[in-house]
């Protein structure tokens, strides 16, 4: 008797839970159904944290199933729609038959904290002297760049104009990867054509000078410092003067990219070259008002963009600096960096620059 009493018991408690469950499905069917999106439907029986969170359907949600690439298919398919725009006919494609050519690994880097600290930002000073860096970017700058103005205030150029990137944010390369190109949609032409339209959008006129240097590397800086003072004087109102590279890191098996994220995207790091003439052998008597511009820069650039900057290289050089207080060599990314990595930061480049001469 008292066996059957349980089953009984049983039977009713498993009617009661079903009962209960049905209830509670048609409660939340029209819910799901009644709505103008019908991918609710699904997303209702999505458990995040142990609530319900309905999410807008993508383009892959609705048309087909989601699917996970395979190192294979990641060899053969484009990673952004940008870079799938580009045609790489004529220089390197990631994604391009690579039959029998060795296969090298791409290393991301963020290059932090190293050398003296500059307020938030650092500077790796080789010299082997002693520098107050502080006071020096405290010093007000000697130039001043104005806004809106008639003529350019802002000169752009590259001493090495074939320097290119990674055609892809990718973790490999191959053997035919040659990082040089006249290709301005893959080279620091590129680069210097994001730059110099987000500085036009902040009312500073800006000339992007994109004359080849570096058809032979020899000679290359004494041809690019003619090509400056040419542009200087037809345009008697440049103050800045920037000549934009790019870097190359690791080994020939192993390539390094420097990166940092901003607002959930990756970006390449910049590294800002500054020299130095304490002893009058380089002509180069404007260092420190020269230094003054790069630590502003630099400490700006980290303001807004956390993680932009590799330390600073601060050395007995010259380069083309010595032409005038604004004139500064910056490497933006290295040749494991993709385009739209470079890109990116040519925008930010852009901005912490316009930021730069408003508060002067």
């Amino acid at each position: 008797m008292k066996v059957r009493i349980l089953k009984f018991f049983r039977i009713c408690l498993a009617v009661s839970l079903i009962g209960t469950a049905c209830y509670c499905l048609t409660q939340r069917l029209p819910e799901c159904f009644g709505g103008s999106d019908t991918a609710l439907a699904a997303a209702a029986f999505t458990l995040t944290d142990g609530k319900y969170r309905a999410e807008a359907p993508t383009e892959q949600q609705t048309e087909a199933p989601r699917t996970v690439k395979t190192e294979a298919q990641a060899a053969t398919q484009p990673a952004t729609e940008k870079s799938a725009e580009r045609d790489k006919s004529a220089y390197y494609d990631s994604y391009g038959d690579h039959s029998g050519e060795a296969r090298y690994s791409v290393t991301e880097k963020t290059v932090g904290a190293d050398g003296t600290a500059v307020e938030n930002a650092y500077v790796k000073n080789r010299t082997g002297l002693d520098f107050d860096f502080n006071s020096i970017l405290h010093t007000p700058l000697t130039f001043n760049a104005e806004k809106n103005a008639s003529s350019p205030q802002v000169l752009i150029y590259h001493t090495h104009t074939s320097e290119a990137y990674l055609d892809e944010d990718v973790d490999f390369f191959y053997d035919s990867f040659y990082s040089r190109t006249q290709d301005e949609s893959f080279n620091v032409v590129g680069v210097g054509n994001v730059l110099a339209d987000t500085l036009e959008k902040r009312g500073i006129r800006t000339l992007h000078d994109k004359t080849v240097h570096d058809s032979t590397y020899n000679g290359s800086y004494d041809r690019s410092a003619e090509t400056v003072f040419a542009d200087m004087a037809e345009n008697k109102d440049i103050k800045v003067v920037l000549d934009i590279h790019r870097d190359a890191l690791g080994t020939e098996e192993c390539k390094v990219k420097t990166v940092f994220e901003h607002e959930g995207q990756k970006a390449a790091q910049i590294m800002i070259l500054s020299g130095c003439d304490v002893y009058g052998e380089r002509g180069f008597d404007n260092w420190q008002n020269n230094l003054s511009f790069a630590l502003k820069l630099q400490t700006t650039a980290e303001s807004m963009y956390p993680g932009m900057t590799r330390p600073m290289s601060f050395d007995f050089f010259a380069y083309n600096e010595y032409i005038c207080d604004g004139s500064l060599l910056i490497e933006v990314g290295t040749d494991a960096n993709s385009v739209d990595e470079v890109q990116r930061t040519a925008n930010y480049l852009g901005e912490v620059l316009a930021a730069v001469l408003a508060n002067n």
